[in-house]
């Protein structure tokens, strides 16, 4: 009597793929990713992920190993056999009560919060914001300023001296030397507001950038929708990620002591706070003992402002962030 239909046992026994060739993702779409090998611009491969990774989500920025097709000719396809440990990770929710959390960028090492000081203004909560997903998820925040003709700087820059967070200007009229020389070999995300001039950096950035997401990516046509997120190569080495399309920010992933945790000035204070702290201070929390650090007064009073932004569940920092 023949076996019937999938009887063969099952085996759970993975490939090892000793000949796989290491990659970078640089774009995502429609069960597509784009790749680059040995992240190699010049070397733009198109890949499906293999069926025993199952629904492993793989991002923008994650390494990979690719296995199959990697002549990188028209039709043809790849196959992603891994997916690397990821070094850092920018995470977002939906908004503030959604436990599921979205993996938005890996292994970048900088995150650009590009914000204009006008038209439209500032805001404060969404760098703070911004910042704490960036502390936590293990990226380096630089605050990239815009329009700068139009507003001082002074006040809003303030808000943000005793973090040691680095300020640059990226206007259209200002020069990119400042901006460039922070990315020089770096693989940097950018994420910005509607109307704040992200786009138009990227565009300085990389004048060929139509043409380059053609090169890396091959997915979509090589169209750059406000849906997806893609990596493009600087001409002097060094990536950025352009994330367009991020309508909300939540931070529902991330707690006062993740926070606290990224600064290693403070860390260990927090191990005598009391169970349940927010590290607030009083009269939330009167026995916080960041409040026992002399000489730190400035800092932990900026950090709180942090971990205020955290609490905030702004509605007008989850809006749209579409450029």
């Amino acid at each position: 009597m023949r076996p019937g239909k999938g009887s063969r046992p099952r085996t759970k026994t993975r490939p090892q793929h000793l000949d796989a060739e290491a990659a970078m993702v640089v774009s995502v779409d429609r069960g597509r990713w784009g790749c680059v090998l040995d992240d190699d611009p010049d070397r733009p491969v198109v890949a499906m992920r293999a069926r025993e990774l199952g629904r492993t989500p793989i991002v923008v920025g994650d390494q990979v190993d690719l296995v199959g097709d990697l002549s990188g000719k028209p039709d043809s396809l790849a196959r992603i056999v891994r997916v690397s440990d990821r070094r850092t990770v920018l995470r977002r929710t939906a908004d503030d009560t959604d436990p599921f959390e979205r993996v938005v960028v890996a292994n970048a090492e900088q995150l650009f919060i590009v914000v204009a000081l006008a038209d439209p203004p500032p805001r404060t909560g969404f760098v703070e914001r911004a910042m704490v997903a960036a502390y936590v998820g293990g990226l380096q925040p630089i605050l990239c300023l815009t329009k700068h003709d139009l507003a001082a700087e002074s006040e809003f820059a303030a808000a943000f001296e005793d973090l040691d967070l680095t300020i640059v200007y990226g206007g259209i009229e200002d020069p990119l030397e400042p901006v460039l020389e922070l990315l020089d070999d770096k693989l940097t995300a950018l994420i910005g507001h509607s109307g704040v001039g992200k786009s138009t950096l990227v565009n300085r950035l990389v004048p060929d950038a139509e043409r380059a997401v053609g090169v890396v990516s091959g997915v979509g046509k090589g169209r750059h929708t406000s849906t997806q997120s893609v990596a493009l190569p600087l001409p002097d080495g060094g990536w950025v990620i352009d994330t367009p399309g991020v309508r909300s920010f939540g931070l529902a992933h991330i707690t006062p002591d993740d926070v606290i945790q990224a600064f290693s000035d403070l860390a260990d204070a927090i191990e005598d706070c009391p169970r349940g702290c927010t590290h607030l201070g009083p009269p939330a929390d009167p026995e916080c003992a960041l409040d026992q650090l002399p000489g730190k007064e400035a800092r932990v009073a900026a950090i709180r402002r942090l971990l205020t932004a955290l609490n905030s569940n702004d509605p007008w920092f989850r809006g749209n962030t579409e450029t």
